[in-house]
């Protein structure tokens, strides 16, 4: 007997129910797994992808006195490769404390680390700074001082990173506006003439605006840029260092200027933020790398297993680097999720 129209369309729509689930699950199965963390006791972390096939890594040192930098073919295995010290805080004057997120950058053949650091004399005098290794090995070759990377004005300012698009090289980072009233950390963007300069005015992105930016403190800090779908993802992070701390995220067209703020629209509410039910709390200061093929996205960033802190959060050791695949919706925009269980 032939089957009735219904009856057949009832099983083509289960076939392609179950071959749908069997693509999800082969796609899952095909995603990196991480083992969090991935580096203990190591936050602000960045890692990039070089041509080489290395992940080159930094990351905050408890101690907040040097710069060590390490790499591995896989992401798993950061937590083992050789940490190298390249540099040590100053004894006196300038970069002599608070040595801060350190991030590195290949440009133009050469690799720059752009970093944070106070003065020994005055340890919340903090500033940004640059440091130039022309050897095709970060590991080797001599790291040089460039000193202070100007940002136009004088103030408690951190966590500077750098991205190129469209021929043009900008800079972001963090620091308190002109107002020396005014405590809050803002983000802030700039062209760049060289690697360890800017042109042109600051352009204010983003301040402290919502109830969950404030927490503890009144925070924007730590940019870190992905370019995908047709526009830049600026995230960046707020809020206190405890549990309270979480990524928020600006968005413009790639076409747009970005130098122009009404370019950037801002999300009311965190995109990655802490899980109870995981045990992360605090995730943020991220950076974003692939897999190998460059197929797939990653988000790295740090957080803690716990949720009660004794003492101030910056003396706390606990943040550890950890990552997770970094998903996609619909619409082109990032799917951060909630930060993985260990």
């Amino acid at each position: 007997m032939a089957q009735a129209p219904f009856a057949r369309g009832l099983k083509t729509v289960a076939f392609a129910a179950a071959v749908f689930s069997f693509a999800q699950n082969i796609a899952l199965a095909a995603e990196p797994t991480f083992n969090n963390p991935l580096v203990k006791h190591r936050a602000d972390p960045q890692v990039a992808l070089h041509s080489d096939g290395y992940y080159y890594y930094t990351a905050t040192v408890p101690e907040y006195d040097r710069i060590e930098i390490r790499r591995a073919r896989s992401l798993n295995d950061l937590g083992a490769a050789e940490a190298k010290v390249v540099w040590r805080k100053h004894a006196k004057g300038e970069m002599g404390a608070h040595i801060w997120a350190p991030e590195m950058h290949y440009i133009d053949g050469k690799w720059y680390i752009y970093f944070t650091a106070g003065r020994a004399d005055a340890i919340w005098e903090i500033r940004l700074y640059v440091l130039v290794n022309e050897s095709a090995n970060p590991l080797q070759g001599d790291w040089k001082e460039l000193g202070q990377l100007k940002t136009g004005w004088e103030s408690f300012a951190l966590d500077a990173t750098t991205f190129a698009l469209n021929g043009k090289r900008y800079l972001a980072w963090t620091q308190r506006g002109q107002d020396a009233k005014v405590h809050a950390t803002n983000i802030y963007l700039a062209q760049m003439d060289t690697p360890w300069s800017i042109t042109g005015p600051a352009v204010l992105l983003s301040k402290p605006d919502y109830a969950w930016e404030k927490v503890g403190h009144e925070v924007n800090e730590a940019p870190a840029v992905i370019v995908k779908n047709g526009r830049v993802f600026m995230t960046y992070s707020a809020s206190a260092t405890d549990a309270n701390y979480a990524l928020g995220l600006l968005t413009a067209p790639v076409a747009s200027d970005l130098l122009d703020a009404a370019s950037w629209k801002k999300s009311p509410v965190p995109v990655f933020a802490s899980s109870e039910k995981n045990s992360q709390y605090g995730p943020g200061h991220n950076a974003f790398t692939t897999t190998p093929d460059g197929k797939t996205d990653i988000l790295v960033y740090h957080a803690r297993n716990f949720r009660d802190i004794a003492g101030e959060p910056l003396k706390d050791a606990n943040r550890h680097t950890r990552a997770q695949v970094l998903r996609w919706k619909e619409d082109g925009s990032p799917d951060f999720g909630a930060p993985v269980a260990d």
